[in-house]
């Protein structure tokens, strides 16, 4: 009786530990006939799932991502190649473009992130940083064709070895294809054997290699640890050539917020002046999952968060997020600025709180608490003092290269005997700098109630810190903003780029007393036409104390906003003023006494690998202390492009206006206290209304987009959604 053949998926065996890996030190030679790869296929990496658990291959097809089999995460590859989206169930490695294991070159990554097909033996996988150094495979176009031979590559096992340290090859022959596969058959005797799972299926033409498939399954004739008897060298590869639209679709989204790690976006929302434990105005953040999987509270008074909580503390006044350790789970960046530390009232600390796979705080590492004196860097070589209120302000990021960074506002810190001169702590690669007005090239003079810190902002390129009580001249408080790069100086210090104030030659206007210019910033980085790369920021400075003349009519603190674009050289440009209307332009609404337009901005890439354009960036401007009728304080939204003219693309957001803020307006309900946007929403914050808890409503970006379509919005209150119905200013940050 004929003995039947078993197709099995080659991850199905691909078993390892550190021993085997330490025995099978000599050199692969062949995959039944293969041949080791040379420094050919450099595109191909080596996947570690786990403690030595499992072993498979990739492909890398753009700087951040690989290509590789699903089966390689599947609980059960037998049962089926189904995995869930997000970080993988295991810690996973990748390393790419080092064809000899024992060797240096290449990269070495973590996988964090998965993007899996449903319909075929594929998933996308995230790394933590970019690969700089090996160029990416480009997608073939057309299918497999019978008859066709393909190279193929992996580190699995070999004729000989359960766990080779070099990478090899062999060509497959093209039985068939059909929608999603194609029959192989591996030529003079090589095979797939477990291992290569996910490892690259090349179509080579006229010199130029390009990605036709991966390898899936495999009969694995001639394999280590395969049964002599089974000599069959056919398999199946998974299809990719007509993936190129799927794979650029998801390589080219923004990051989402995602505490636990399950793909869907979640927010976290801070009540600085909540009630925790009796202790008033001691603050909170909740956090509410995606995917209706629930929310959390978090405070000082759980015992992994550092501190405790007591009353005046506002704990959450500011948030930022980042994957602060690499490890595809956001973490939460809290600011707690009026945190007493020691006997220094309102010294203030920041907090990291790390993600894991049930959300905030259930991870083995829980925190990195940021306090002055303690740590390394210039935050250890500061002191904690009354009013310096460390984390008034907090930003955080990726470099271009993939670090992560934070930048923390200090705007109380007296220098020498100059009080609340302000300054900022600048984080990266576990250490910090500080930046003030005392080091060389930052701009301005060291003076008192400067407030150098106020606001924090960056992106991948640059960073901005406001500094809203900067005198210009004899101008108090008309404000400043200094810009800088991440690229670090002699002194470790990132790179001045620069500064301006509205007495600079090109931006529009004058500096004047109470303007605070640089109160509010907000920074995205974006491709200009004709760049490769997104090297170039836009950057909104907000003046909210800005006195205009509308109609010949002195409107105090009506407020207004520029924009700035800072280009990969350094080289800023000043763009535009942006302000509420007048009766005779486009821009709609009209400046009025007490708006304070651009007391809060914020800015938003949709789609931060296309070229920049209306249809991928956003900015909004809040004015809280608009009137909506005789409503006083009412508040509202304004968004624009930061492309073209001010009123060419802006829409106007109020209370019931049919935008989706599902409330009447209400005096002091200030909306637009605070806004946040996402790739996907803009999240305007209401804590003074419309009841006592306050509120954060969640705007689709078609809602905020000029002719848009109003869509669905999603109301964040206390007492609905899973939410408790207590809290003082719930919405006051969101992130």
């Amino acid at each position: 009786m004929q003995r039947a053949m078993t197709l099995r998926s080659s991850v199905l065996v691909a078993a390892l530990t550190a021993g085997s890996i330490v025995l099978a030190a000599t050199p692969a030679s062949s995959v039944a006939g293969g041949t080791a790869a040379g420094t050919a296929h450099a595109y191909t990496a080596e996947i570690t799932v786990g403690d030595h658990d499992r072993g498979c291959s990739g492909t890398l097809v753009d700087a951040e991502w690989l290509l590789t089999a699903a089966s390689c995460f599947a609980e059960d590859p037998a049962a089926g190649t189904a995995v869930p989206a997000g970080v993988p169930r295991q810690r996973t490695t990748a390393v790419i473009g080092r064809a000899d294991l024992t060797g240096t070159q290449g990269a070495e990554r973590r996988i964090v992130e998965l993007v899996p097909r449903t319909d075929r033996d594929v998933v996308l996988a995230r790394l933590n940083r970019p690969v700089t150094a090996v160029t990416p495979i480009a997608l073939a176009t057309t299918a497999p064709t019978a008859g066709e031979e393909l190279a193929f590559a992996g580190y699995g096992r070999t004729q000989d070895e359960w766990a080779p340290l070099k990478l090899h090859t062999g060509t497959y022959t093209v039985d068939s294809a059909d929608g999603t596969t194609a029959a192989v058959t591996g030529k003079d005797g090589a095979a797939a054997c477990a291992g290569d799972s996910g490892g690259p299926v090349v179509r080579s033409s006229g010199g130029t290699a390009t990605l036709a498939a991966l390898v899936s399954r495999s009969f694995q004739g001639g394999c280590f640890g395969t049964d002599e008897t089974v000599t069959a060298t056919g398999g199946v590869a998974a299809r990719v050539d007509d993936l190129t639209s799927w794979v650029e679709s998801q390589t080219g989204k923004a990051r989402i917020t995602d505490f636990n790690g399950d793909g869907v976006e979640d927010i976290a929302i801070g009540d600085p002046k909540a009630t925790v434990g009796g202790h008033v105005a001691a603050g909170l953040v909740r956090i509410v999952h995606g995917g209706g999987k629930g929310t959390a509270e978090i405070n000082q008074d759980l015992d992994w968060v550092p501190g405790g909580a007591e009353d005046g503390d506002w704990f959450g006044e500011s948030l930022a997020t980042v994957d602060y350790n690499e490890d595809g789970y956001t973490d939460l960046v809290v600011g707690i600025p009026a945190e007493d530390v020691g006997s220094e009232g309102n010294a203030g600390f920041v907090d990291v709180l790390y993600g894991g796979s049930g959300g905030l705080g259930t991870g083995t590492q829980k925190y990195t608490h940021l306090e002055q004196g303690v740590g390394s860097g210039a935050i250890a070589g500061s002191a904690s003092e009354a009013g310096d209120r460390m984390g008034h302000s907090v930003a955080a990021g990726t470099t271009a290269a993939g670090e992560p960074w934070l930048l923390i506002g200090v705007p109380g810190e007296a220098l020498g005997a100059v009080k609340a001169a302000g300054m900022a702590f600048y984080v990266r690669g576990g250490t910090s700098v500080s930046l003030h007005q005392d080091k060389p090239g930052v701009p301005g003079g060291v003076e008192a109630d400067d407030a150098f810190g106020s606001s924090v902002t960056g992106d991948a390129h640059h960073l901005a810190v406001g500094v809203p009580g900067e005198a210009i001249g004899t101008n108090k408080e008309s404000g400043a903003v200094a810009l800088f790069g991440h690229t670090l100086d002699a002194q470790g210090m990132p790179t001045v780029v620069g500064g301006l104030d509205q007495d600079t030659e090109s931006v529009s206007g004058a500096a004047e007393p109470g303007d605070e210019f640089g109160a509010s910033v907000a920074m995205a980085d974006y491709r200009v036409s004709g760049a490769s790369q997104d090297r170039a920021s836009v950057l909104v400075i907000g003046s909210p104390g800005e006195d205009l003349t509308v109609d010949g009519s002195d409107r105090v603190d009506a407020g207004r906003a520029i924009l700035v674009r800072i280009d990969a050289s350094g080289t800023w440009t000043y763009l535009r003023s942006l302000n509420s209307g007048t009766n005779d332009d486009d821009v709609t609404g009209t400046a009025e006494t007490g708006d304070r337009f651009a007391e809060t901005v914020a800015v938003v890439n949709t789609a931060p690998r296309q070229v920049g354009s209306t249809g991928t960036m956003r900015i909004a401007v809040g004015a809280p202390g608009e009137a909506i009728g005789t409503v006083a304080g009412a508040g509202a939204v304004t968004t624009f492009s930061p492309f073209g003219a001010a009123g060419a693309a802006d829409r106007w957001l109020e209370a019931g206006d049919g935008d989706g803020i599902p409330v009447s307006p209400g005096t002091g309900h200030h909306l637009g206290r605070s806004l946040h946007f996402t790739s996907t929403h803009l999240y305007v914050g209401m804590p003074y209304g419309p009841s006592a808890h306050g509120a954060l409503y969640a705007l689709p970006i078609s809602n905020v987009t000029a002719g848009g379509v109003i869509a669905p919005v999603t109301a964040y209150e206390p007492g609905t959604g899973g939410l408790p119905a207590n809290g003082a200013r719930f919405g006051w940050a969101a992130r």
